[in-house]
């Protein structure tokens, strides 16, 4: 069993697709919430993220991972492909 990814964004922005790129490239599947100016939406996800109001942001195990710079830092490091394996 994979990791549950979740990710938020905006179909335009282009760290999204950036983030969503790299997620495609390693073979995994998350789940996409689009919140195109959905007040309501981006509100429940700056909550979850701590505050954070910028796209994307994405959550791995319901853990907060950060945005598109973040999620690439992990990866870079060697510490993205254990969290995509975790269950």
């Amino acid at each position: 069993m994979s990791a549950k990814i979740e990710i938020y964004t905006w179909r335009t922005c282009p760290y999204c697709i950036r983030a969503k790129q790299l997620l495609k490239s390693k073979g995994v599947e998350f789940t996409e919430y689009s919140i195109d100016g959905d007040e309501a939406a981006r509100s429940q996800m700056a909550q979850r993220a701590n505050g954070r109001r910028s796209v994307p942001q994405i959550f791995i195990n319901d853990q907060h991972i950060g945005g598109c710079d973040d999620i690439h830092d992990l990866d870079w490091q060697g510490k993205l492909d254990p969290l995509l394996a975790a269950k």
